[in-house]
């Protein structure tokens, strides 16, 4: 059974989750390639499909288009060198 969270909950966690997502280069990665699994093995509950995506809305724009594409330029550059 999924669990849910209100939407104050859901903005908690994104927070928390951002500032984890933009101190970690491999957690990065992760939440790039694959942001439900990275969320919910982060989070360690099983959301349900909408607040998942929610969730991974909210950080994405906490994390800014802009800033996730030069994150992960980086982290890209790194890995060619």
């Amino acid at each position: 059974m999924a669990d849910e969270l209100n939407l104050e909950q859901l903005k908690t966690k994104a927070e928390s989750l951002v500032k984890s997502i933009t101190g970690d280069k491999d957690l990065l990665a992760s939440f790039t390639k694959d942001p439900i699994g990275t969320l919910e093995k982060k989070l360690g509950i099983d959301l349900p499909d909408e607040q998942i995506n929610q969730l991974i809305k909210m950080i994405k724009e906490k994390l800014g288009d802009a800033g996730t594409k030069t994150l992960i330029q980086k982290i890209l550059g790194f890995f060619k060198k």
